[in-house]
């Protein structure tokens, strides 16, 4: 219910409580809304207990759509296609590793030992009056 609240938005509602209430209600306040989780909290328990002693074991049968209901509220259709698509390589271009070393083997299998990367060698820089080479096909 409240997964989405931060530490900032805490810090915002107690300073917010410290102004409206006044220093010498906020105790007071804290104390009641606690001693309030904590009933509606025992209202909770003791109605699933019920339902659990009434319905028997059709109560587990009740849960489990319920739970994969509750499974899908954090699915990531994002991650799903990747596992599909790239067998859960979380890296599959090599992106991570552009350091100079792949886990990636020369056919494309992940053979758990790292290789350095060929990198072609830089081409010497052009002396003083050098014309730069030219491809006539590109011009």
């Amino acid at each position: 219910m409240f997964e989405n609240i931060g530490w900032s938005e805490i810090l915002v509602l107690l300073v917010a409580a410290l102004f409206i209430l006044g220093p010498e209600r906020l105790p007071e306040a804290a104390a009641w809304l606690g001693r309030s989780v904590r009933k509606v909290r025992e209202f909770a328990t003791g109605a699933r207990q019920q339902l659990k002693e009434e319905m028997g074991p059709e109560y587990e049968e009740f849960r489990k759509p319920i739970e994969d209901l509750r499974q899908l509220r954090s699915f990531d259709p994002k991650r799903a296609v990747t596992q599909h698509l790239f067998d859960g390589d979380p890296d599959p271009i090599g992106l991570n590793n552009i350091n100079g070393t792949s886990p990636i083997g020369g056919n494309g299998h992940s053979n758990g030992v790292s290789k350095p990367l060929s990198v072609p060698p830089a081409p010497e820089p052009l002396k003083p009056g050098e014309k730069p080479p030219v491809d006539p096909d590109a011009t």
